[in-house]
């Protein structure tokens, strides 16, 4: 069974992408939609979270786990490896690999929460990777709040990244990392602002769905040990109507959110 952890619903994008490229694999969701946003939050409370969602996350049956939260992976993961045995995966470091490979002027953009930002964990692995290569991040607060109330297309949303991704377009970017597994519900909207041709958008919750995929192909005998052919099972803190409707909109399909 593969466990994913989110502050909320965005993680449901990474959910959905191991959905498509592992169909047999049961998956166990959890979304602290109660204490979501974690990126306005201490460092400290963000790991006391993730270790509580972990800890549940296996008490369930999880084999393996994603951080499918930028803001918890930025401060968390290296505490979480230490404490647990499972093999632990987040979504900063596909998007890192796929954002050097991918650029040709050398110019990356960041965005994600305040805390994501704040840790400075895509400039110091960008860096580590190619020292060359410029980046330029930007916090975005009001994002995960605007998805998590399902403001997707409102005229207020459209007008909070025109203000949030100026910066950016001004240093001309060709590829800007979606540090927020919330922000690929409005790559749309993101995508039209920065140029439809001109900029290339590295969506984690793709980046880290591919990376899973491949250790399962490398280690079968773990891939093994995963439960397949039971309905996967999304758990929140809280249960909002916005957060079903931004569910059903990710999987283009009714899904049934249980509460704890």
């Amino acid at each position: 069974m593969i466990g994913i952890f989110d502050s909320g619903v965005g993680g449901m994008t990474v959910a959905r992408s191991v959905e498509t490229l592992l169909p047999d694999n049961r998956i166990i969701y959890y979304g602290d939609l109660a204490r979501t946003p974690y990126g306005s939050k201490s460092p400290e409370a963000i790991i006391e979270y993730s270790i509580s969602n972990t800890e549940f996350l296996l008490g369930h049956g999880a084999k393996v786990i994603i951080i499918a939260c930028n803001s918890a992976a930025s401060v968390a993961s290296d505490i979480l490896r230490q404490k647990f045995a499972a093999p632990i995966f987040e979504v900063i470091t596909p998007a890192v690999e796929r954002a050097v490979t991918s650029t040709v002027t050398g110019n990356i953009g960041v965005i994600g929460t305040r805390a994501t930002i704040r840790s400075g964990i895509y400039d110091q692995k960008i860096k580590a990777q190619a020292p060359e290569l410029h980046i330029f991040s930007k916090a975005c607060p009001l994002l995960v709040p605007l998805v998590e109330e399902g403001w997707v297309d409102a005229r207020e949303t459209k007008m909070i990244l025109r203000k949030y991704l100026a910066p950016l377009k001004q240093k001309q970017i060709d590829t800007l990392v979606l540090g927020c597994t919330h922000y690929p519900l409005l790559k749309d909207l993101i995508q039209h602002r920065m140029g439809k041709n001109r900029i290339r958008l590295i969506d984690s919750s793709i980046e880290v769905a591919l990376t899973l995929q491949g250790y399962l192909s490398e280690n079968p005998d773990f891939g093994k040990t995963l439960q397949r052919g039971i309905e996967n099972r999304y758990f929140v803190s809280d249960i909002t109507k916005a957060a079903v409707a931004t569910a059903e909109k990710i999987f283009g399909r009714h899904i049934d959110l249980e509460k704890v």
